[in-house]
C-alpha cells in the first residue's frame, strides 16, 4: 500500500483498510506503527470527504433528545429559563434559537453546538 498520497478512490480506500487490519497493534514509533498512523489519517480524510454525516436539523435533534430523556416542553423551558410557550414557538419553528439557548441546550441535552447552530427553516405566518 502506497501511503505517500491521499486515497483517490474506493479501491484505494479498501486497500488502506486492509492494510490497517494487517498493521493493527503495531508498536508506536516503529516503521509499521508510523505507517498505521499515516493510514488512519488518510482514511479519516477520505471518509470525511466521501462519507460525511451531516448533523441533524436542530429542531429534530432537540425533539428527539427530549423524547430520549422523557422531557416535556416545560422541562426544556425550565432548562432555558423561558416559559413553555416560548419553547413551543421554537419547536414549532416560529422562533429561532438564540446563542444563549444553544449554549444551555448543548449543556442540558448533550447536543453538539455544530448541530444547534445550523440554519433551519422557520414557518412563515400567513396574514389575511
Amino acid at each position: 500500500m502506497n501511503i505517500d498520497r491521499p486515497i483517490q478512490n474506493e479501491a484505494g480506500y479498501e486497500a488502506a483498510n486492509a492494510e490497517v487490519r494487517r498493521l493493527w497493534g503495531a508498536e508506536p514509533g516503529t516503521v509499521d506503527g508510523n505507517s498505521l498512523d499515516l493510514l488512519l489519517v488518510l482514511i479519516h480524510a477520505y471518509e470525511d470527504k466521501h462519507y460525511a454525516i451531516e448533523p441533524p436539523d436542530p429542531i429534530d435533534a432537540i425533539t428527539q433528545r427530549m423524547d430520549d430523556l422523557g422531557l416535556s416542553r416545560a422541562d426544556v423551558g425550565q432548562m432555558l429559563g423561558v416559559h413553555s410557550g416560548r419553547v413551543s414557538e421554537i419547536l414549532n419553528r416560529r422562533r429561532s434559537l438564540t446563542i444563549d439557548m444553544i449554549r444551555k441546550l448543548t449543556k442540558g441535552l448533550g447536543l453538539s453546538e455544530r448541530c444547534l447552530i445550523q440554519a433551519y427553516p422557520l414557518e412563515r405566518r400567513q396574514y389575511a
